[in-house]
C-alpha cells in the first residue's frame, strides 16, 4: 500500500482530492451523510493501492496490444492482473487489431471507473471521479449530471453541455487531443467522447483524436515520443508538439478524418457520441440522437455529422 497518497478536502468541504504519484483525482459524491461518508472512506482505501498496483504491471501496460491478439488462445502468454489493468487492455483491445494501441491509453479512464465502482457499495444517489479530466459518473432513476466540454484542456473554455441521466447509457466521458496532459498522434484540440464507461471513453477519445490530422503538413511539428519521455509507450511513433494556423479547408479535412473514425466507433458501438475540435471548429457525432444531447454554447459553432 503506497505511503504517498495525499488526501484532503478541497476549499468547498464537498470534494475529495486524491493524489498519487501521477494519478489525480476529484470525487464528490451525492446522499445521506452516513453513506457518503462510507463511500469516501472505501475509495481513500482502495486509493491507496492503486498506483503501486499498475507499477508492478507497467512492462504489459505499455507492450502494443497488437501481440496480446495474437497470443490471446495462449495460457502462458501475457495478461492483466490487477483489476485496473483488466480495465484498461478490455477498452482498448477492440482498437489492437487496426491501430498501434497499447493499455495506457485507458489508464485515466480505468483508475476513474475503479474508484467509483468501490464507492459505490455504498447507497448514492449521484457520484463521480474526475481523473483530470476523464470522468466515471454513478446515477441513481431520477438524477442527472450536467456537463460541461472544454475546447482546448490547456486554457479550459466550455463550447457547450451535455445532460446526462439515469435512463442514458452514458456513463464515462473522457477528453483527449495534442493539447492535453498525454500525447496525441493526431492535431485535434480536443476530442470529448461519451461511452458507458471512462476507460471506453478514455480509450475511444485517443483513436479519434490520433485520426483527426492532415499526415505531412508543414505546419504540423511532430517529434518522436521517446525524446519528450523516454520511457513513454509511444517509443519512436511522432506526437504532435505544434500545430500552426491552418486554412478553412484543411481545418474541415482534418475533422473530416476523425468524424469518419467516430460514426465507425458509433456504428460499433464503442461510443455514444463525440464531439471533435480544431482551432474554433467543432463536429458532433451522435450528439442529437436519442441517448445524447450536445448542447452548444452560443460562441461555438457547430456541424453535426
Amino acid at each position: 500500500m503506497s505511503t504517498r497518497a495525499q488526501i484532503q478536502w478541497l476549499a468547498d468541504g464537498h470534494r475529495l482530492h486524491l493524489q498519487d504519484g501521477p494519478i489525480d483525482l476529484i470525487v464528490e459524491a451525492f446522499s445521506a451523510a452516513a453513506e457518503v461518508e462510507a463511500a469516501y472512506r472505501t475509495a481513500c482505501e482502495r486509493f491507496a493501492t492503486i498506483l503501486d498496483e499498475l507499477c508492478g504491471e507497467l512492462p504489459f501496460l505499455r507492450t502494443a496490444l497488437s501481440g496480446v491478439v495474437q497470443n490471446a488462445d495462449r495460457e502462458d502468454g501475457p495478461h492483466p492482473r490487477g483489476a485496473v489493468a483488466q480495465r484498461m487492455t478490455a477498452a482498448t483491445l477492440p482498437y489492437a487489431a487496426q491501430h498501434f494501441i497499447t493499455p495506457m491509453a485507458a489508464v485515466a479512464g480505468a483508475v476513474a471507473d475503479e474508484i467509483l465502482t468501490t464507492m459505490t457499495t455504498a447507497q448514492l444517489s449521484r457520484a463521480y471521479v474526475n481523473d483530470g479530466g476523464d470522468i466515471a459518473l454513478h446515477l441513481s432513476a431520477g438524477e442527472k449530471f450536467v456537463v460541461g466540454m472544454v475546447q482546448r484542456p490547456d486554457r479550459p473554455s466550455l463550447f457547450g453541455t451535455t445532460t446526462l441521466e439515469f435512463s442514458q447509457p452514458v456513463r464515462g466521458i473522457a477528453t483527449s487531443g495534442w493539447r492535453g496532459r498525454s500525447f496525441s498522434l493526431g492535431i485535434a484540440d480536443a476530442v470529448t467522447v461519451l461511452a458507458d464507461r471512462a476507460a471506453t471513453a478514455d480509450a475511444a477519445a485517443t483513436i479519434i483524436a490520433n485520426a483527426v490530422d492532415l499526415p505531412g503538413h508543414p505546419r504540423i511539428l511532430r517529434v518522436p515520443a521517446r525524446e519528450l519521455a523516454p520511457d513513454s509507450d509511444l517509443g519512436e511513433i511522432p506526437v504532435t508538439q505544434a500545430v500552426r494556423e491552418l486554412t478553412a479547408a484543411e481545418i474541415n479535412e482534418a475533422l473530416t478524418r476523425g468524424v469518419t473514425t467516430a460514426e465507425s466507433l458509433l456504428q460499433r458501438k464503442l461510443i455514444c457520441a463525440a464531439a471533435l475540435c480544431l482551432q474554433g471548429e467543432t463536429r458532433v457525432v451522435g450528439g442529437a440522437s436519442e441517448f445524447t444531447q450536445i448542447v452548444l454554447s452560443r460562441e461555438g459553432s457547430l456541424v453535426h455529422a
